[in-house]
């Protein structure tokens, strides 16, 4: 497992590296996933169950994003998905420059999807186009049903919404269908997935979105 160290894009011009990325995804066959979330919310654990379902009929890679440490790229090695790990040098984000160097550095032209686990935030890596096909967003059960109040840039920027933890519903104060509407009252367009990555319960129809996006 390589970690490899970046720092923000020198360029002001971030919007055209990001389509000139995504340009050269299509080109190599590779689609790639944004995944945004604040820390703790259960990120990794829900790619190690999509790569789990998907590994047998995809080539997949993860590029694990953090300010510092290994453990993220670590868990997802052993499950044999390509993975990097990607130090942002104190950043709270990453962005088109940055990612298409953490692509380069794992060859993801063998690839034919990759999973880019931002760094854990909900404000930063809203703001900046990675360069990635879809960007999904996880709120996890235990943060509860305001988010969309507090961090409307996030949802708004959002091709998906994993809700995830659903198996604690009982243990907290989560109104599901009251979080559903604030959502779509920013983003009527965002698919929703109320997922518990621990008991597989949701994870066919996320699943099902992200191969029909492929």
């Amino acid at each position: 497992m390589r970690i490899i160290e970046l720092n923000e894009s020198i360029t002001d011009s971030n919007d055209k590296d990001a389509e000139a990325l995504r340009s050269l995804l299509k080109a190599q066959g590779t689609f790639l996933i944004n995944i945004m979330s604040s820390p703790g919310s259960g990120k990794t654990t829900l790619l190690e169950r999509l790569i789990t379902d998907l590994k047998e009929k995809h080539k997949i890679g993860v590029m694990e994003a953090d300010i510092a440490s290994d453990v993220d790229a670590l868990r997802i090695e052993k499950l044999g998905a390509a993975a990097i790990q990607a130090h942002t040098d104190g950043m709270c984000h990453m962005d088109a420059g940055m990612t298409q160097r953490a692509l380069m550095a794992m060859d993801s032209k063998d690839l034919d999807l990759v999973f880019l686990e931002n760094v854990g935030n909900l404000i930063c890596p809203a703001e900046f186009d990675t360069g990635a096909n879809a960007n999904v967003m996880i709120l996890s059960v235990p943060e509860g049903d305001d988010k969309p109040l507090k961090y409307p840039l996030m949802f708004e920027k959002s091709d998906a919404l994993v809700i995830t933890k659903t198996d604690t519903m009982s243990y907290f104060d989560f109104d599901l269908e009251k979080c559903k509407e604030r959502v779509l009252r920013l983003n009527p367009h965002i698919s929703i997935f109320p997922v518990s990555a621990l008991t597989g319960e949701g994870m066919d129809a996320l699943e099902e979105w992200i191969e029909k996006h492929m």
